[in-house]
């Protein structure tokens, strides 16, 4: 519980909710029912963590996260700032998980860069990086690297469409690449699209 916990102020924890002493986090942060942020969990501002969320000790979390009920955030995850995760949606930290072989010393990083979305159900299947401001659909298995603003979908999850920064779905035109949201225009590059300045 939160009786022995250091100073919090400017954090909300719910009552249920169990934060390790030694977990850094950011001011604005609110921790939700039956969540639990571990010992060496690192956690930024203004974070949003939903009902029986676990953060692991290794574990960053960057600023204005939110991530929804019934997800566990694994050493070796990064998660910058902006990421949303939607409810159950899972992180894998081992490619050849078994009950009776000890493979904590082969835990895969998995990066999820600035402002991505991943949505209900997905899974992120460890040692990938997840771009910039991507969107992972509801209940896709993402097994690779996905492209910045890039819109995933399936199992395995594929490359469908391209999304602006603010999430809305950009058109098949590649040499017209507008957000109807900001009007900000994309273009294509190599590791997915980028904002034309």
């Amino acid at each position: 519980m939160t009786d022995s916990l250091p100073d919090r102020t400017g954090i909300k924890i719910h009552e249920t909710a169990v934060v390790g002493a030694d977990a850094a986090i950011g001011s604005g942060t609110f921790i939700w029912h039956f969540s639990h942020v571990m010992d060496g969990a690192t956690v930024g501002k203004n974070c949003v963590l939903g009902q029986n969320v676990m953060v692991g000790p290794g574990a960053e979390v960057g600023n204005g996260v939110k991530i929804q009920n019934n997800v566990s955030v694994y050493k070796g995850v990064i998660l910058e700032d902006d990421v949303f995760c939607g409810p159950s949606m899972v992180f894998t930290n081992i490619l050849t998980p078994r009950a009776f072989v000890d493979r904590k010393s082969e835990f895969a990083s998995t990066l999820v860069r600035h402002g991505a979305t991943i949505g209900a159900n997905a899974t992120i299947v460890c040692g990938h990086t997840i771009g910039e401001y991507v969107m992972v659909g509801a209940g896709a298995v993402v097994t690779k690297n996905v492209r910045d603003h890039a819109l995933v979908l399936g199992n395995p999850a594929r490359e469908v469409g391209w999304v602006s920064r603010t999430g809305e779905r950009l058109g098949d035109d590649l040499d017209n690449l507008v957000c109807p949201r900001t009007g900000e225009r994309y273009h294509l590059g190599d590791d997915g699209l980028n904002l034309v300045e």
